[in-house]
């Protein structure tokens, strides 16, 4: 059955797709198709990462995030985290980990989030994409862990990330 795109936008696409449902009744249902994304955790040494004040328009709030950004088309994972890595902090890294993946809000979009650590950072200048409202910060890794932990960082990528390396770093 068909999928209908009712809204094009920059990054995004708004569909409504029309299929069968377990019982035969016919369903209809809301998505947004999204390119998918890098998030990457900029490890500044064993004791320290760096993370992100970001502002974020949709929900009006800075948040703390890690950096992370949308691929573009026919880009390859590791390339645009090695972009969103320098833009959003002016790190280059010299060692790259890939943690795994994961959705974003699966019942409503199909965006996959590709989680990296970068290691070895050389420092540089950041370049912010225009619409971009970043801060970097260098936060200590155990302040890191109790923020995400208690409730101060709300992101959902930055918190997985940070969990996950936490179990994976040894």
């Amino acid at each position: 059955m068909p999928r209908e795109i009712i809204h094009q936008g920059r990054k995004i696409k708004v569909a409504v797709d029309t299929s069968a449902g377990p019982n035969g009744e016919v369903i209809r249902r809301d998505m947004i198709l999204h390119p998918g994304a890098v998030v990457i955790l900029p490890v500044i040494d064993r004791d320290h990462i760096c993370i992100l004040r970001n502002f974020r328009f949709v929900i009006g709030e800075t948040l703390w995030e890690i950096p992370a950004g949308t691929l573009e088309p026919g880009e390859p994972i590791q390339e645009a985290a090695v972009r969103e890595l320098a833009e959003e902090t002016g790190y280059v890294a010299g060692k790259w980990t890939y943690l795994n993946y994961l959705y974003a809000s699966p019942g409503v979009m199909d965006e996959k989030l590709h989680l990296f650590v970068a290691e070895d950072l050389t420092p540089g200048p950041p370049r912010p994409e225009a619409d971009e409202e970043l801060e970097p910060v260098t936060v200590a890794w155990v302040d890191a862990i109790k923020m995400a932990l208690d409730g101060t960082i709300k992101d959902a990528k930055t918190i997985t990330s940070l969990l996950l390396w936490e179990r994976m770093r040894g």
